[in-house]
């Protein structure tokens, strides 16, 4: 089969290499996936640079760990054959899933990962839009039901609102009737306007942080900038929720978290991701039309490198999709 190898860490271009290697057999509780639809994350981003460096002390210091070889973190496809031991799919079945939780290797023709990583895919649903859902889904639905406890008619901010956790948070955001603030640049906006957002924000020229708006909750897809300013534009018992980011801003909200609850009723939390938790629930949002898949593409397996450099330099509108079979 045909699968995307890498390593050294560099330019995606260069150090992504589509080759010929042995198809995967399914072990106990694993199946084996004929991948149809693959998306780009940060994952993969950082997997192929080795960027941002604090992440190589979980990937491989000097280079990827050999099982990491093949990245990739979603996909949508079909059961070709199931383990002894695994009996939640049949061949033939139609899944998709978050696999991170149980490894990588979406950017290749066939897969094996253990069942729990997947789930049925709706038969209304394209390989293309399953694969775009579970990351994103899961991140935005996390994050501003779950953690900060969106409630009816909130002022909300989702900042970097062009990428697909935004797309599909704006979504849920608008069930709760929500005045939703979108924050990123370029020809996003204007995606983002068509999308729902009732205001948007191009971070290239204005600082939100130093508005006079406040909001109820943030919801932060980047966290690049630091805590305090953020705090500012909060609403006095305001929730600031990060989904990932910079190390460094994300240890620093580790560590003024427990301060804050002493003088304040501001509230900060970072999403702790459960894979796959809740994908029934956005199924069945997605079959009573309540909400829809915003993908960049798709595009061709040969375009995976271009795609993550694409996702990298921050041009995508809504996730990143890649049609493998």
């Amino acid at each position: 089969m045909k699968a995307y190898t890498i390593k050294n860490y560099g330019e995606p271009e260069k150090v992504l290499r589509l080759i010929e290697v042995e198809q995967p057999r399914p072990k106990n509780t694993e199946v084996l996936v004929k991948v149809c639809a693959t998306t780009i994350n940060d994952y993969d981003w950082c997997i192929t640079t080795g960027k941002p460096f604090a992440y190589r002390l979980i990937f491989g210091v000097f280079s990827p760990k050999k099982k990491l070889s093949i990245p990739g973190m979603e996909v949508a496809g079909i059961v070709e054959q199931v383990g002894n031991d695994a009996t939640k799919f049949k061949a033939g079945d139609a899944v998709y899933g978050d696999i991170s939780e149980f490894g990588f290797g979406s950017f290749a023709e066939f897969l094996c990962i253990d069942e729990k990583a997947l789930t049925l895919k709706p038969d209304s649903m394209s390989f293309e839009e399953a694969t775009s859902i579970p990351h994103a889904a899961m991140l935005a639905l996390q994050g501003l039901r779950d953690v900060g406890q969106i409630k009816d008619r909130q002022k909300i901010l989702i900042n970097g609102g062009g990428g697909g956790v935004g797309s599909i948070g704006i979504q849920i955001a608008k069930l709760y009737n929500a005045d939703v603030t979108g924050v990123d640049t370029g020809e996003k906006l204007k995606a983002m306007k068509t999308q729902g957002f009732d205001n948007v924000i191009d971070y290239k020229k204005e600082d939100f942080t130093k508005s006079d708006q406040q909001y109820d909750l943030i919801l932060d897809c980047k966290t690049t900038r630091s805590l305090w300013k953020f705090l500012k534009v909060l609403k006095p018992e305001g929730k600031y929720v990060s989904i990932g980011g910079r190390s460094g801003k994300l240890l620093q909200m580790l560590y003024m978290s427990p301060i804050l609850k002493l003088c304040s009723k501001k509230r900060v939390h970072m999403v702790m991701l459960k894979t796959n938790n809740d994908l029934d629930y956005i199924n069945q949002l997605y079959k009573d039309n309540k909400m829809n898949c915003v993908i960049d593409g798709p595009y061709s397996f040969d375009k995976i490198p271009w795609a993550i450099k694409r996702f990298g330099d921050a041009l995508h509108n809504g996730k990143i999709v890649i049609s493998v079979n």
